[in-house]
């Protein structure tokens, strides 16, 4: 709780809203962009209808 920034090879674990519907499923791999830019990958663990 209360984490605003991590580094290169922190681990954090956070719920997400989706803006627009995809399909998505346990065990998918995804990266976040901004700007043209990777800045962060994970994988997704859990999905709440």
């Amino acid at each position: 709780e209360g984490i605003e920034m991590v580094m290169p090879g922190d681990n954090v674990k956070m719920d997400v809203e989706l803006i627009a519907p995809i399909a998505m499923e346990e065990g998918l791999r995804f990266a976040i962009r901004e700007g043209g830019r990777t800045v962060g990958a994970g994988v997704v663990s859990k999905i709440y209808e």
